[in-house]
C-alpha cells in the first residue's frame, strides 16, 4: 500500500491507454470514363474486366490491382495493391489479402498491366499467381482470374489455363 506524507493511504495513480484501432475506409475513383454500356460491376468475362481496366496500357510503370467481389461477383471495391518500375511490382500476399479481408471479399480478381504492351505473362507473373491462389485457399477468398492488360489485349490466365 502506497502511503502519503502523512501517512494516509495515498490515491492510486492512472494513466490514460492509447491503441490505434483500425477501420475501413472507402472513397470513390474513377477508373474508367468512356466504357461501352456493356461493361458492368459484376463480372462474367475477363473481357469485362480489360475493358474496364484498358486505360492502364497508357500507364508507363506496372500497376497491381486488386478486385474485391462479393459472393454474387460484384465489385465492391479495389485496391491498388502496388506501382512498380517498367517491368515489375512487387507483389506480396499480406498486402493483397490485408484490404480483402477489410472488405469482407469473397473472391478477388487480380489486374496488372506490361506497358511494354506484350501481355504474355513472365515467369514472376505465373509464380505470383500462384502463390495468391494457395494464400487465397487458406483465407477462404477465391482468385477468380489474373488479368494482364496490353496495348489493346489483354491475357486472361483462366482462358489460358494458368490458373
Amino acid at each position: 500500500m502506497n502511503l502519503d506524507l502523512f501517512g494516509e493511504p495515498a490515491a492510486p495513480t492512472t494513466k490514460r491507454i492509447f491503441i490505434k484501432s483500425i477501420e475501413a475506409r472507402y472513397r470513390n475513383e474513377v477508373v474508367r470514363d468512356n466504357a461501352p454500356q456493356w461493361v458492368s460491376m459484376r463480372f462474367t468475362q475477363p473481357q469485362q474486366v480489360f475493358e474496364m481496366f484498358r486505360d492502364l496500357r497508357l500507364e508507363t510503370k506496372e500497376h497491381f490491382i486488386v478486385l474485391h467481389l462479393d459472393g454474387k461477383n460484384r465489385i465492391v471495391c479495389f485496391d491498388r495493391v502496388s506501382i512498380g518500375s517498367l517491368n515489375q511490382a512487387i507483389v506480396h500476399s499480406r498486402e493483397v489479402f490485408k484490404t480483402a479481408c477489410l472488405s469482407n471479399a469473397a473472391a478477388v480478381l487480380l489486374v496488372h498491366n506490361h506497358p511494354t504492351g506484350d501481355p504474355t505473362p513472365s515467369q514472376e507473373d505465373i509464380a505470383i499467381t500462384r502463390r495468391l491462389k494457395e494464400s487465397g485457399e487458406i483465407l477462404g477468398i477465391k482468385v477468380l482470374d489474373h488479368i494482364i492488360v496490353g496495348d489493346d489485349e489483354f491475357l486472361s490466365f483462366v482462358e489460358r489455363g494458368l490458373l
